[in-house]
Order: structure tokens, then sequence, then C-alpha cells
């Protein structure tokens, strides 16, 4: 969170602007990272930043596969290591799932 904040507070910066009213990350299904611990550590880092009192958005990325043999995109629930819903060959290719980004800010 302190990298996410620094990054948001240089944007910011870069814009002219001197106060962040909403942050929003992307973070993948997969990525490990636990959203209420990083809601607990944005509040508690936030304060003294151009983001105190800034509202913090998580969108959540499904995590999605794609199997190479039949070319198909499915969604994938867990593991870094899955099985094709069509053609069942065995495929550990992510698409999308593992991001952790800062996605859009609101500022002034």
């Amino acid at each position: 969170m302190e990298s996410t904040l620094a990054l948001a507070a240089a944007k910011a910066r870069d814009q002219g602007a001197t106060r962040i009213h909403r942050i929003v990350l992307r973070i993948g299904a997969l990525s490990g990272v636990e959203p209420e611990a990083l809601r607990f550590a944005f509040d508690a880092m936030a304060k003294q930043t151009p983001a105190a009192g800034a509202v913090l958005d998580i969108e959540t990325v499904p995590a999605c596969g794609r199997c190479e043999e039949c070319d198909l995109e499915f969604e994938v629930t867990s593991g870094f290591i899955f099985t094709c819903p069509k053609c069942g060959r065995i495929s550990g290719d992510l698409n999308q799932g593992r991001e952790l980004e800062l996605a859009r800010l609101e500022i002034s």
C-alpha cells in the first residue's frame, strides 16, 4: 500500500493536483493479495498523504485461463495448474488474474 500511495501521489502531482479523492485498484483473484488487508493498510497510511479521506475502491479481476490446444478462454477458480473444460488438457496459461494495479484516480 505504501508503494500504491506513493505512485498515486506522484501521478496526482504530475497532473497538478494536490488532493486524491478516489483510488481504484484492480486485484486479480489469484494475485495472493487480501483486499481487506489492503483496506486496513490504506486507512492507516493515507492519513498524512494527499489521499487523506479518499475512498479506496477495489475491483476484483477474475482469473481466466487459455487452452493452447483448443484456444478456449475460461474462468479459473483456484490454483496455477488447471484443466481445460472443453478438451481436458492440463495448462497453466493465465491471461488474467494475477494483477495488482492502480487503475484510476479521482483528483483535484
